[in-house]
């Protein structure tokens, strides 16, 4: 006997189902064909907005052409999965200079695994209405065009940030994607409703939005944080602030983020109280509490190094402090030499601005001596 004819039409929607029952905010699918992104994808390259990042490069124009990454594909079905927490505190941490602010999306546990498995059983669930039927689940894992995909796929645009903006969403949410060898119904591409708002060019600490849509990562600070395993250069140190792992800024000034929704997954709560924690806390870590603390979380992956690196900029950006400049000074003895180039840079940051509180406490009792004389001297002197 013969199988069954699939309903495609049919089969779409019930993907989509499944999807949110796994978790999923959206689903969408489209096909396969990036053709019209890859002359900007290979000037992005030409240009080394990539940075470090090799592997961008080393599959080059694969990236949009999601055939070559697993051959039999027909289309793409990618998912969304919204990770704000209920109380962000993004103004009261990025204000306070003496506190640690970590992208949001990494204060939880990992996305990737969680994602992974989630589209993993999508694809299982598929199969069991499929006599042939192949699937491969990616969570930033595969030389692919996942924002673009996403955006032929209806979950949004990509935005001037070049991050994928949703109307009724914003932009606080993971992307994921499963390739999968069935026709199925693709979505309608989302419009881009931008317009001629820049905000998030003009807000970028670094200027890293060098036009409408393109990034240098060299200049983002969460490539400095997080891709970037070499020393962060001087120029852009005073611009990271207390940012010491990520930036959300570009996001925060979004108007669309005003309709963000809420994270329902528990696993992408804060953990560790990281959404509020004093730079010194952190700094006090050895390397064996950095790996405890961090299990399961997306911060293990940049390394205890690195974190120190990060902590020590950021000390060295927050108001002076006694206590700060005691700390660098203990930490400085025995860190690696990358991580001692940012110490004695946070110590001389340090120096300069109890210089300049020293100085401007002369300014002002210079100012006192001078209007008590004046008071003291006759009028007609």
């Amino acid at each position: 006997m013969t199988a069954p004819a699939i309903n495609y039409q049919d089969l779409t929607e019930k993907i989509k189902l499944w999807g949110r029952e796994l978790g999923f905010s959206q689903v969408g699918i489209s096909d396969v064909n990036l053709v019209d992104h890859e002359p900007a994808l290979a000037r992005w390259l030409a240009n080394n907005y990539h940075g470090n990042m090799d592997y961008m490069a080393r599959h080059g124009l694969m990236r949009a052409r999601a055939k070559e990454l697993v051959e039999g594909t027909l289309n793409v079905i990618s998912v969304r999965m919204d990770y704000l927490p209920t109380d962000a505190k993004f103004a009261r941490t990025l204000k306070n200079r003496q506190h640690a602010y970590i992208s949001r999306y990494a204060l939880g546990r990992d996305y990737h695994k969680l994602m992974r498995k989630r589209l993993k059983q999508l694809g299982e669930r598929i199969k069991q209405h499929c006599q042939n039927f192949n699937y491969r689940p990616f969570v930033d894992s595969a030389p692919i065009l996942e924002r673009p995909l996403a955006e032929k796929a209806g979950l949004g645009w990509v935005g001037k940030h070049s991050l994928l903006i949703n109307k009724q969403a914003g932009s606080w949410f993971f992307l994921g994607e499963l390739l999968v060898d069935i026709p199925l119904v693709v979505d309608k591409k989302v419009e881009n409703a931008c317009g001629s708002c820049v905000a998030c060019i003009k807000i970028c600490p670094t200027q890293a939005i060098v036009e409408p849509y393109v990034v240098d990562a060299r200049r983002c600070i969460s490539y400095l944080t997080i891709e970037l395993r070499e020393a962060i250069p001087e120029q852009f140190r005073p611009l990271i602030g207390n940012r010491i792992y990520g930036c959300d800024d570009c996001q925060l000034i979004c108007p669309w983020n005003k309709f963000a929704k809420l994270g329902s997954e528990d696993d992408f709560k804060p953990r560790q109280q990281l959404d509020d924690i004093s730079l010194l806390t952190l700094f006090a870590w050895d390397e064996a509490s950095f790996l405890r603390k961090t299990q399961g979380s997306p911060i293990r992956r940049i390394g205890f190094q690195c974190w120190q690196r990060n902590i020590a900029v950021a000390l060295g950006n927050a108001d002076f402090s006694a206590t700060i400049v005691t700390a660098l000074l203990e930490k400085l003895p025995a860190s690696e030499p990358m991580v001692a180039e940012h110490i004695e840079w946070a110590l001389a940051q340090q120096r300069l601005k109890q210089q300049a509180l020293a100085d401007d406490k002369n300014l002002r009792l210079t100012a006192r001596l001078i209007r008590s004389v004046e008071k003291g001297m006759p009028r007609d002197a």
